[in-house]
């Protein structure tokens, strides 16, 4: 599917729609593209969740007799989907989505920007997933930190029809459309950040100057 949707930034696809949304509203992804992208973000959750729940079937039907509820102490649909705290309001927890999103779109933004020193090449997604793992050992508290709403949304349908029921969009006080608002408000807040105080005052490169720079940069990275 991502090979099929295109790449980001031009070598790498990714697979958060809040992220596709960040490279839309910079310019970096096609408008056109961005339905194709969600699609596939989408489709490959749901498909990930097909994976799991076959895989632990056994498991699942041993521990839960067949019975798969949604809350109570034996809930299982938090496997698949995010669900609140006690503790979390409808209004704190799209703020918590939409600060956590906003941090990652910032940090992935920071890390793949060209015009930055940026990490070591190669070393992106390592990066990236240290931060998503700082992410959620940070701000995982209120709600396990969904932060894409195609891991949440996708998973979260597959439950509806697996065997948990609609029980799982009512759940939360109907907390199911947080984790898919939220990150995409977070990844526009994000992208419009990078946008206004960073993005807006680097100068433009120098080609020639750039490409010597980028030269020494690798072969100090390398040794």
């Amino acid at each position: 599917l991502a090979h099929g949707v295109d790449l980001f930034f031009q070598t790498k696809p990714h697979v958060n729609p809040a992220v596709s949304l960040a490279m839309v509203i910079l310019g970096k992804l096609p408008v056109k593209k961005f339905p194709v992208y969600v699609v596939a973000q989408f489709l490959g959750a749901f498909a990930g969740s097909c994976a799991v729940f076959g895989l632990y079937y056994d498991a699942l039907m041993e521990y839960t007799g067949g019975v798969l509820a949604v809350t109570g102490e034996n809930a299982t649909a938090n496997i698949f989907a995010s669900y609140p705290a006690k503790h979390l309001s409808v209004l704190n927890g799209f703020v918590d989505q939409v600060i956590a999103t906003g941090a990652l779109i910032l940090c992935i933004l920071a890390i793949t920007d060209r015009k930055n020193i940026g990490a070591p090449k190669g070393m992106e997604p390592l990066c990236i997933g240290l931060i998503i793992m700082a992410i959620g050992v940070s701000m995982g508290l209120n709600c396990g930190y969904p932060i894409n709403p195609a891991r949440d949304l996708g998973p979260r349908f597959f439950t509806a029809v697996a065997g948990w029921g609609m029980e799982v969009f009512r759940a939360g006080d109907c907390w199911w459309w947080i984790p898919v608002a939220g990150p995409m408000v977070g990844g526009a807040v994000g992208a419009g950040i990078y946008f206004l105080f960073i993005d807006l005052h680097q100068p433009e490169p120098q080609k020639h100057e750039d490409n010597n720079v980028q030269d020494k940069y690798d072969i100090i990275t390398m040794t």
